[in-house]
């Protein structure tokens, strides 16, 4: 079979949950296809990050995206006419729609599988650029109109009115790509409820415009449609076999660790609510312990937490393993987001006991107080980081707890096989 893989951010290295997904997704499908990737990068993507997904997918071909201040105030008006999200105008490369098309005149895709709704539109201009149309296949990571919504309910002030207005464009662009779509996945049974009731609504929309000009055929087909889900949940996954433990090093202050891209908004919002309400908290019964706050991109805001001798702030680093043997504690502090925290995985993997609030937890098989502590406020939460930093039991049950657990439910070459069902479903209804 040969599929067409479309993704947003070149999948490798495996820095961030989007490319973890889409990495062992292209593993699991070349395993037996032939895959194309086609990929969006960026200036700090490097030729042997290329070079390595070429040693997996039949072919990978790039296209560079280009981001500036004009470029997204030429966006920004583009989205207000047209009514589509901004962030979705701004990707609009015509080197991508002309690759899209070369590909397609030049082999015969079985499927095109769209990695995240930023990938939707294009996978849709791919398809009916083929000969004949593909079957169309969205993996859609978060249900990105709610977390829209989400960021929108956390903001304030000018960006609160730019986020409503892109969680109301992303609702009705969402809505029209899943009934665009022979097929979805979902990460979480929370997306994939909130993703068929978006679709049923759009349904109902065509049924009452259906209705409208009389066509019974047209709104019997509809009627079918709704009644069979399209929608399969299949969970990110990582790879417990490449990746060991993390070796505890013992020396050193009781040490905090956030790990996660600062440029993505409820991750910043996380840490500064952490610093700012939890963080005292925790000094007041544990005034030596460090707060470590690694990711790229970190906004002037979270920079300035290190005014603090114990906070600090390192933006990206190449290689975390030295700030993941000094953790005692790993945070997931987010009110805000959808789809699962690939984090959580990570830090499961590396053996380090977590603490996050239910949404940073959210979409994700767990038992808190087992293999990990679940906090839903400032106070509960500096109370779970206190226990890790001072009880050595606990801290040494939900390390080896979490450990085993990531290794029997998210294991992908276990949990990907299932791919391959809903492919085999999507190619019968042809």
């Amino acid at each position: 079979m040969n599929i067409l893989l479309l993704t947003q951010v070149l999948p490798y290295p495996l820095d961030a949950g989007p490319k973890v997904r889409a990495y062992y997704m292209l593993r699991h499908l070349a395993q037996r296809h032939a895959v194309i990737l086609v990929s969006f990068v960026r200036p700090d993507d490097r030729p042997e990050h290329v070079a390595h997904l070429r040693g997996i997918a039949a072919a990978v071909h790039t296209v560079p995206i280009r981001r500036s201040a004009a470029a997204n105030a030429v966006a920004g008006v583009r989205g207000l006419l047209t009514g589509l999200p901004i962030a979705v105008v701004r990707d609009e490369m015509p080197e991508m729609a002309a690759r899209l098309r070369r590909l397609t005149a030049e082999t015969r895709f079985d499927v095109i599988h769209a990695d995240q709704l930023s990938m939707a539109g294009w996978g849709l201009l791919a398809a009916k650029a083929a000969p004949s149309r593909p079957k169309t296949l969205l993996d859609e990571h978060n249900a990105v109109y709610k977390l829209a919504e989400r960021i929108a309910a956390e903001s304030a002030g000018l960006r609160r009115l730019i986020a409503l207005r892109e969680a109301r464009a992303f609702r009705r662009y969402e809505a029209a790509m899943l009934r665009a779509y022979d097929a979805m996945l979902t990460v979480t049974e929370e997306d994939r409820a909130l993703l068929e009731t978006l679709e049923q609504e759009g349904i109902r929309g065509q049924r009452a415009e259906v209705s409208g000009q009389k066509s019974a055929g047209r709104e019997r087909e509809l009627e079918v449609g709704e009644r069979r889900s399209r929608f399969t949940v299949i969970p990110i996954c990582v790879d417990p076999e490449r990746t060991p433990v993390a070796p505890r090093r013992p020396d050193g202050p009781p040490t905090i660790l956030h790990l996660g891209t600062m440029f993505w908004p409820p991750n910043m919002a996380g840490v500064l609510w952490f610093g700012r309400q939890v963080l005292p908290r925790v000094w007041a019964q544990a005034p030596d312990a460090r707060f470590v706050v690694v990711g790229k991109n970190p906004p002037p805001e979270v920079q300035a937490l290190a005014a603090d001798p114990r906070i600090e702030v390192t933006g990206y680093v190449a290689d975390p393993q030295p700030y993941l043997e000094a953790a005692d504690v790993f945070i997931v502090p987010l009110f805000s987001g959808s789809g699962m925290r690939v984090k959580i995985l990570d830090a499961w993997l590396w053996g380090l006991p977590i603490v996050a609030t239910p949404i940073g937890a959210e979409g994700i098989e767990l038992r808190d107080g087992e293999n990990i502590l679940i906090a839903p406020d400032a106070a509960a939460f500096a109370d779970a980081v206190v226990r890790l930093l001072t009880d050595a039991d606990l801290n040494r049950r939900l390390r080896a707890a979490g450990r085993a657990w990531v290794e029997a439910r998210y294991s992908w070459q276990a949990v990907y096989r299932r791919v391959d069902e809903v492919y085999a479903r999507l190619l019968d209804r042809g």
